[in-house]
């Protein structure tokens, strides 16, 4: 593995059990059977009933989870051994078949040979790679011919303007590729914080559309919204849906994209 991703594994695997026991996921809740999808993936993924479902990046299983409690037959793929334990942990107390498979994603098809009709990830994935090309090779790789590629997740422009209050939207960071490491952090979900060094690269649209185009998927559509699922910055506002905005709705805060590959 990339020593960078060795990095960041490292930190995910001290994240995971917070995360677990944080009132953000609200593990009790969805033991309990709240969905952990959002309605925007469920309305544009669609019926998944007696479909196989790989999910990259699936962190502690959730989402997995979630779909395979609406019919899908699901795979979870994560490079965290402490989150892809506590995913088998949360299936097993769910009572579901979600299988869980601990890896990069980059060499997982050294570990899995299964085509999928769905191939999915969400929220807070792409940052964490360092190679979008390569990632775009095993999405086609684990695709069935007429199997379809799913993606909801954070617009990069978000991340070009900071996370404080700034009404005027000055950019803090470039869009355009580069490579951020970082000496400790802050967690999104819990009040930890930390030490450990991380890495995370910028990408952009263009990117995902190139690593996706250049292995012959078609692109159905590409949805560019002004809405996003957590308080990224301190000046967003939550709307009676739950979503959070920024005033005027001025940037993209979220990106979904389809994507099929041909017969």
């Amino acid at each position: 593995m990339d020593e960078r991703l060795e990095y960041n594994k490292k930190m995910w695997n001290a994240l995971t059990k917070p995360h677990v026991n944080s009132a953000f996921y609200d593990v009790a809740g969805f033991k309990a059977g709240r969905d952990w999808l959002k309605p925007l993936e469920i309305e544009e993924v669609g019926d998944v009933r007696g479909k196989s479902l790989l999910h990259l990046q699936c962190h502690f299983g959730m989402d997995t989870i979630s779909w395979e409690r609406r019919g899908a037959k699901a795979i979870g793929v994560d490079f965290s051994d402490a989150a892809i334990a506590q995913a088998r942990k949360l299936a097993k107390v769910t009572s579901t078949k979600a299988r869980f498979i601990c890896s990069d994603i980059f060499a997982l098809p050294e570990v899995l040979d299964e085509e999928f009709d769905i191939v999915f990830t969400s929220y807070g994935v792409l940052g964490w790679l360092p190679d979008l090309n390569k990632w775009g090779e095993i999405v086609a790789y684990f695709l069935k011919p007429g199997g379809f590629f799913y993606i909801a997740e954070f617009h990069p422009m978000l991340w070009v303007f900071g996370e404080k209050p700034d009404p005027d939207l000055h950019v803090y960071e470039s869009y355009f590729p580069h490579t951020i490491r970082y000496e400790d952090g802050a967690d999104y979900a819990t009040d930890f914080t930390h030490k450990m060094a991380s890495y995370e690269w910028q990408f952009t649209i263009g990117d995902v559309i190139t690593a996706l185009g250049k292995e012959g998927l078609c692109i159905e559509y590409l949805h560019e919204l002004p809405i996003c699922c957590f308080q990224a910055r301190e000046d967003m506002k939550q709307d009676k849906d739950g979503w959070w905005r920024l005033e005027g709705d001025m940037i993209p805060l979220t990106f979904s994209l389809k994507a099929t590959k041909p017969r």
